[in-house]
This record gives C-alpha cells, sequence and structure tokens, in this order.
C-alpha cells in the first residue's frame, strides 16, 4: 500500500533545508519529520522537475504539486469495452450470471477481458450508479408495498369543512422501480387488501414475492423471525400466488425500495396536489393517476430510460398471470358453537351441524355470505343477514328429534289426526283454538295421537267422542277416558232442548230493558 503524500508545507521545508541550508538527507528527515527515502525522493523529483532553493516567484502549491508529480497519461485501452448498462440491466432477469455473460461478450470479442477482469471493470462502472439503483432485484419476483406518511385532506363540498385525510398506497418493483399509488379513506384492512388487489391489475400480473410493513392490517404479529399475518391478507396472497414477507421490525433498510418510492411520491405527487382541494376521494385518484403517469414515463438520471420502459422490457414479461376471478374480500373472526348449534356473528346466528356443539370454528364474512369452516373444511355456508337477534338455520344441521319437531304445523297436526278419525280431528281443532297460540297446543295434540300406539285408534276416536261431549278440550281429559275405559260405554244420551211455551204471565226478556 503506497504511503500517503505529505503536505505541501513539508515538502517545501524539505526543499529549503536541502538547497539552501545544505543538511544531510538524515537530518532534513530528522527534522522535519519525514521518512529518510521519503525526503530522497522528493529531492530527486525535485532536481528531475530543474527545482532547487528558493523556488520560482508565484510558484504556489498547485503549481509545484504538479511539477514534482506529474500524472501518468492514462493507458491507452486496447481491448473491446463491454456494454455495461446492458450487462447490469440483463442481471436482473432470472438466472442471468456475470459467467453467462462474459461468455457471450467472449463470443463476440476473443480478445476481449478475461473473466476477473471483466468482474472487476463491472463493479467499477456500478460504483458510480445511485445507491438504490445499486441493488439487485430479480425480474419480477419482489414489490415492495407501505403506505405514504404525509395525507392529503379531503373536505366537505357544502360546509368546506375537513372530512377526513387520505391515505396514499405506495407499492413499487424491485426490478425497474415501476410504481403504482392510490388514494384510500384509512389504512384499515379492506383498503389495505384492496391496494394489493389494484396494484396486481395495474401490473396486469402478479409478482412472487410482496414485502410489507408491519402494519397492523396485514401482519397480526411482527416478529423477527416468524411473523404472524392477518388470515384475509394470507388469503389474499394464496389467491394470487404470492408469497408475503414482511420487513423486520425496525429495519427499514429490507424495504429500501417503497421507502424511496414514497419519497417520489410525496415530493412528485402529494406536493404537486398541495394548492388543491378535493372533496370526493374519486377526484384524487384521478389527480394522483395522472402524475402517477408523468413519474413512471420521467427518464432516470443515470440510466437510459425510465420507469415504464423497464418495467415493459424486463418486469412484465416475468410477472405471473392473474388468476380468472377476482379476489372477493372477507373478514375471518373465530366463533364457539353454543348448546344450541348456531354461532354468532354480529348479533346473528348461525347453524353448524349438531355434532360441533362446544367446538370452535372459523367463520369468513364476505358481503353476502357467511361460510363457517373447521380444521379448514367447509362446514357450513349462509346467505348474510343483518337482522340482530336473528336465526338463520339450516334444517340438515338439527338433530332427527328436533327437525321433526320443527316439521310440525297446525296443518300437518289436522291431517295426522284426520288419519285417525273425525272425532280426533274435531278434539285436536278444538285444543289448537283453544291457546293462545296454536305452537303451545302442538304437544297436547301429538300426545293424544301417539295414545294410538297404547290402545289403538279405535279408542282413541272413542275417546276423543267422549271428551267432544262434555268440551273436554285436553290430553290429560282423553288419556283419562281411555285408562278407566269410559271409551268402550256408550255415550250419555243428549237432553232435549227446553222449549219455553208461551204464556200471557210470562213477561219476556224485553220487558227488563
Amino acid at each position: 500500500m503506497p504511503r500517503p503524500r505529505t503536505a505541501m508545507r513539508k515538502i517545501r521545508d524539505v526543499l529549503r533545508l536541502t538547497f539552501a541550508e545544505r543538511l544531510s538527507r538524515r537530518q532534513v528527515s530528522a527534522a522535519v519529520g519525514v521518512p529518510f527515502t521519503t525526503v530522497c525522493e522528493y529531492v530527486q523529483r525535485a532536481g528531475q522537475a530543474g527545482l532547487s532553493w528558493p523556488l520560482p516567484e508565484g510558484l504556489d502549491d498547485e503549481a509545484l504539486e504538479a511539477r514534482l508529480f506529474v500524472k501518468a497519461a492514462p493507458p491507452v485501452q486496447l481491448r473491446p469495452q463491454p456494454d455495461w448498462q446492458y450487462v447490469h440491466q440483463e442481471l436482473r432477469r432470472p438466472g442471468l450470471t456475470l459467467m453467462l455473460l462474459w461468455l457471450e461478450y467472449k463470443e463476440r470479442f476473443p480478445d476481449g477481458y478475461q473473466y476477473s477482469q471483466f468482474c472487476r471493470h463491472y463493479r467499477e462502472w456500478q460504483r458510480h450508479l445511485d445507491v438504490v439503483m445499486r441493488q439487485e432485484h430479480r425480474a419480477g419476483e419482489k414489490l415492495f408495498v407501505d403506505f405514504a406518511g404525509q395525507r392529503i385532506p379531503v373536505y366537505d363540498r357544502e360546509s368546506g369543512m375537513l372530512r377526513f385525510e387520505a391515505e396514499l398506497f405506495v407499492a413499487v418493483l424491485g426490478a425497474s422501480n415501476y410504481m403504482y399509488a392510490e388514494a384510500f379513506a384509512s389504512q384499515e384492512l379492506p383498503h389495505w387488501i384492496a391496494g394489493h388487489v389494484h396494484t396486481f391489475e395495474f401490473l396486469a400480473g402478479c409478482p412472487q414475492i410482496v414485502v410489507c410493513d408491519n402494519l397492523r392490517a396485514g401482519v397480526r404479529r411482527a416478529h423477527r423471525y416468524e411473523p404472524g399475518l392477518n388470515a384475509t391478507y394470507q388469503e389474499m396472497a394464496a389467491h394470487y400466488g404470492v408469497a408475503i414477507i414482511p420487513a423486520r421490525p425496525r429495519k427499514p433498510r429490507d424495504k429500501a425500495k417503497v421507502e424511496a418510492g414514497v419519497l417520489i411520491a410525496e415530493r412528485w405527487i402529494m406536493a404537486r396536489l398541495r394548492h388543491r382541494t378535493f372533496f370526493e376521494l374519486g377526484e384524487l385518484n384521478v389527480a394522483v393517476r395522472d402524475l402517477l403517469a408523468r413519474v413512471n414515463r420521467r427518464p432516470f438520471k443515470k440510466l437510459s430510460g425510465s420507469r415504464q420502459s423497464l418495467f415493459e422490457e424486463v418486469d412484465r414479461p416475468a410477472l405471473k398471470a392473474l388468476p380468472q376471478d377476482r379476489y372477493e374480500f372477507g373478514l375471518w373472526k373465530q366463533a364457539k358453537v353454543s348448546i344450541d348449534y348456531h354461532v354468532e356473528v354480529d348479533r346473528h346466528y348461525y347453524s353448524v351441524p349438531y355434532q360441533l356443539v362446544g367446538q370452535v370454528c372459523d367463520v369468513r364474512l364476505s358481503a353476502t355470505t357467511v361460510e363457517i369452516f373447521r380444521r379448514g373444511r367447509r362446514i357450513a355456508s349462509h346467505v348474510r343477514n343483518s337482522q340482530r337477534g336473528r336465526h338463520s338455520t339450516d334444517p340438515v344441521h338439527m338433530p332427527d328429534a328436533h327437525r321433526r319437531h320443527q316439521e310440525w304445523t297446525p296443518g300437518r297436526i289436522l291431517r295426522w289426526a284426520e288419519k285417525t278419525g273425525p272425532a280426533t280431528a274435531q278434539m285436536t281443532q278444538g285444543i289448537l283454538a283453544s291457546r293462545p297460540h296454536p305452537e303451545q297446543g302442538f304437544r297436547s295434540c301429538l300426545g293424544i295421537l301417539r295414545l294410538g300406539e297404547r290402545f289403538g285408534d279405535e279408542r282413541v276416536e272413542a275417546a276423543c267422542q267422549r271428551a267432544l261431549a262434555v268440551r273436554a278440550f285436553s290430553y290429560r281429559s282423553v288419556e283419562s277416558i281411555l285408562k278407566s275405559g269410559l271409551d268402550r260405554q256408550p255415550l250419555p244420551a243428549q237432553r232435549p232442548a227446553r222449549v219455553h211455551r208461551r204464556h200471557d204471565n210470562l213477561r219476556g226478556a224485553g220487558y227488563y230493558r
């Protein structure tokens, strides 16, 4: 390693003590504090430059240095130079290496650089690039996403008061730096997911990996080694076939691309909109899309092309195709199956198979449906209902006894009673009519019909005739008649109705009015 050059002040002292004071080289070395060999070198250079003491008048330090240390002419480059910008751009493609590019270079220029010199010259050229552009990202591999730190105010059109401050979602592709930006009302989960879906549709494809910040909407539990993702975020990633890799906590360099993208969005989009007033989110996004197109088309400073051209050439061919259907947003939660084989979701109750009573299930809520899963298998699906305190029950989920009970209606009970006999049907109808609500008489009617299993339908029909004769509309009356055997006895003869004869001494009801 060469020794650092001595200050010009000390070089002047070396020349003065040597040529004017006639000191030896070692004496000069001790007096000035410069190594002996260095003193000899300076004296030799001064002799070669024709310098002595005193130095020519007007010779400043810069001119003295130029005469003592003559710069060697740059070596003539006889070997053909590779197109380093092409090499740098090709390295972003999947599977390409410096070795392969060097072999292609040697095929074109057999007398070109050998591999070690090829790599060294590329690294030297690479040092002149910007720090962000120096990062190596494979085409179509990574997409970096985050929300900008600044917000854009949205006002009420009539009152002029602030309605909310819009959040700007920013996404940047790693290889081409191609950007996407969209304003949302908040950073909540629905907007976080919508930002990803709209980004994939804007790119007309999906990357392999999405690198995100530890936003609570996406990352349920931040961890250096095993972060926990939100279930909806995981479902969205699985739908599009991408992997989610959250950045390490407090490690912004893990997502340096989007940090730079956010800075560009704040400077070239949000700053340009600072004097405009927006009343609707759609109106704001129209302005954002216009400025975003300008940012993507703006030429690079140190590379040829722009984000748009680099995306079309490098990233777009490497992106995966979008799935046929768009992701339908759904919230996930856990719910325990109650004793009535229903789970509670937003104050409404949805049924599941009764065998799962007491188990914890996963519930997915979309805009129109409620799906219930147990260990990854869907066990129930219902139309979403917003009525609080009500029940949505699928008869398939009920036990047989409960299902049979639910199937009973006044009409069905009457039809079954008619099969026993007209008196039984009349008794059933009288019981249902005597209750404030027909369902309160179901059990009494079913009890009377089941008496046929013990006593036979003929005896039940006779017992109902006797009970009707005395207007005893109850299960206990019919059962008592059957147990005492009164059904086998003839019915008492009906007494003829009393007819009042007209007589002059009878005043009649009108007299008392």
